[in-house]
């Protein structure tokens, strides 16, 4: 069997990139689907490149029973999008530079997160410059978000 691939991404791959990544994961662990998905996240800029998430993300995560510690940023690399199957963006502004650099070929793999979740053009907002409350509030999102994605995710990727 095939491994579904799906890379999550926003700016700089320490906030809420690296939450989607580990929310899902943890999903797809409890569903007892680990072997059918390959999962990372990326951003589109690399001002973060080698640091752990941010630690409002770590500690929001942990409360939830996610461990992120060990995911370390990254910049989105050309090879990403065809290597993934699904590159799904946190917000309009990423999805947007993400075509800008993606190869045409690939464009029919690139998602805002929450359109293809949740059938929503809202954004995942970005809680760096924010409180504890607002890490909590996106953990939320995600979490509604990918939840919602897990039972389609095998579809939406043998569609794409």
């Amino acid at each position: 069997m095939d491994r579904h691939r799906v890379l999550f991404v926003c700016a700089g791959n320490i906030c809420r990139s690296p939450l989607a990544e580990g929310i899902f994961r943890h999903l797809v662990e409890q569903a007892g689907r680990s072997s059918e998905f390959e999962i990372d996240s990326a951003g589109t800029g690399g001002w973060h490149q080698g640091e752990p998430p941010d630690r409002r993300s770590i500690a929001v995560a942990a409360g939830h029973g996610v461990d992120i510690s060990n995911q370390r940023a990254r910049r989105i690399a050309s090879d990403d999008f065809g290597r993934f199957d699904l590159i799904l963006a946190m917000d309009q502004d990423n999805l947007k530079n993400l075509r800008k650099v993606a190869p045409a070929d690939t464009l029919g793999r690139l998602y805002l997160f929450n359109a293809l979740a949740l059938g929503s053009n809202r954004d995942i907002p970005d809680p760096y410059y924010g409180s504890r409350e607002d890490f909590e509030a996106v953990y939320t999102m995600l979490l509604a978000g990918c939840s919602a994605l897990l039972p389609k995710a095998g579809k939406a990727l043998r569609d794409s």
